[in-house]
């Protein structure tokens, strides 16, 4: 079983260029399936996940080839329908791939999709907006059923809440749809409007881009294109906590200012974070030399409010410094798994209900942890990285599912980092 072995307690210096995001590559890939065309995609991520969507559309009949500079893809008609249980169980992005399938097949079956456990995340939303489109879904072993008479059906449909994943879903499948779909309360995250700008690349027709109403006209068929997925956000935000907790100067490169203004502002309360943009609006300078002193108050939010991916990262910087951090999960219900590892490793950390105080401490001592999820990963490579000593992570294969060459990105900045 490999791990991470980190010597901590080094300032970071250097350069990290940032990789295409993963929460925008994996719609983008599923949505490859609603054209039979050559599609060519640059800037996805080199991830477990994004190998993962990658065999699951081999198994559907597309035909994909892997340069280090692109991907093309050319989907097919499958065999069947299927996404199997063994290739959907490992992420739960599989589900996206109802939407396309629907569209351009009028038929899907689906494996319920598996994932990190970070709480509930129920798929009925996606199910009760696509019944509005006229699919029929029945629920057997295992496995959701869907199927149309004729074409989906163009329609106004209104979300419960704004679903990341159900308004991917939608907004793929109304592509292909009878008449115009318009979707209320849609969620607004960058990702989808990157998912969004890729289709209309491929020919589709959406308006309201970046708006929480989208509307689509449907088309009979979309065609082949070449596109570039955005920047990942989150891996940028991640790097930027490891400069807050170990301290240093490092360049973030491949951005665009979109993203650093969202940077910029999601952290706009921490003034020990210094920021500077370059010329081009492409690199972003991260500098923090002091700890910080004043006590801080942070709630996850939906965009543009701070994410939920950043909330494991942020309490592992924050365990060093002269304040007490509140920190208020509200997005999942169980995303404090990696509390009990920081303790072990000296945090000083108590948990009520959705809550987490964090008092800050001179420093961190390296221990053997245990990686419980994704993000709670990154927050224990931070913590290890300020730690003094050795710390030796554990199941570092969640690392795998979204961040690209980690350990060779933090190494070129003067950390002590090694897999073994």
């Amino acid at each position: 079983m490999e791990k991470i072995i980190i010597s901590g307690g080094k300032t970071l210096s250097g350069k990290i260029r940032i990789s295409g995001s993963k929460n925008s590559a994996l719609p983008i890939l599923a949505a490859t399936l609603l054209s039979k065309n050559k599609i060519i995609l640059k800037n996805i991520p080199n991830l477990s996940d994004s190998q993962s969507m990658l065999k699951l559309l081999e198994s559907l009949n597309s035909t994909i080839l892997q340069t280090k500079e692109f991907i093309k893809i050319k989907s097919g008609q499958p065999e069947s329908c299927v996404a199997s249980y063994n290739l959907v169980r490992k992420m739960r992005a599989s589900f996206l791939v109802l939407g396309p399938l629907l569209a351009r097949y009028s038929y899907a079956k689906v494996s319920l999709p598996g994932g990190c456990a970070i709480g509930a995340r129920p798929i009925n939303i996606h199910l009760e907006c696509l019944k509005k489109m006229g699919v029929n879904f029945e629920i057997k072993d295992g496995y959701v059923i869907g199927k149309v008479e004729g074409l989906l059906k163009g329609a106004e449909i209104k979300m419960p809440f704004s679903s990341v994943g159900a308004t991917e879903n939608i907004l793929m499948a109304a592509t292909l749809a009878n008449g115009q779909t318009v979707i209320k309360n849609a969620a607004i995250e960058p990702e989808i409007s990157d998912l969004a700008n890729f289709l209309n690349a491929i020919g589709a027709e959406i308006y309201g881009i970046g708006s929480r109403t989208l509307k689509i006209i449907g088309k009979k068929k979309l065609i082949g294109g070449k596109f570039s997925v955005m920047p990942d956000r989150i891996e940028a935000g991640t790097y930027i906590l490891a400069v807050l907790g170990c301290k240093g100067k490092i360049k973030l490169t491949n951005l665009n200012i979109d993203l650093i203004k969202h940077l910029i502002n999601i952290f706009s309360s921490i003034s020990e974070l210094h920021f500077k943009i370059s010329k081009d609006k492409t690199m972003l300078e991260v500098l923090c030399m002091k700890r910080v002193k004043k006590n801080l108050k942070i709630k996850t939010d939906i965009f543009p409010g701070f994410p939920t991916d950043l909330q494991a990262q942020l309490m592992a910087a924050m365990s060093i410094s002269d304040c007490k951090t509140k920190i208020e999960e509200t997005i999942f219900e169980n995303r404090f798994m990696h509390v009990q590892e920081l303790i072990r490793m000296g945090a000083d950390i108590s948990l009520k209900g959705s809550n987490a105080i964090i008092v800050g401490k001179k420093k961190l001592n390296g221990a053997e942890v245990m990686a419980t999820d994704l993000r709670a990963s990154s927050s224990l490579i931070i913590a290890g990285l300020m730690a003094d000593g050795l710390t030796t992570i554990n199941r570092i294969y969640h690392l795998d599912r979204g961040y690209e060459n980690l350990v060779e990105k933090l190494s070129s900045c003067c950390a002590e980092i090694k897999r073994i």
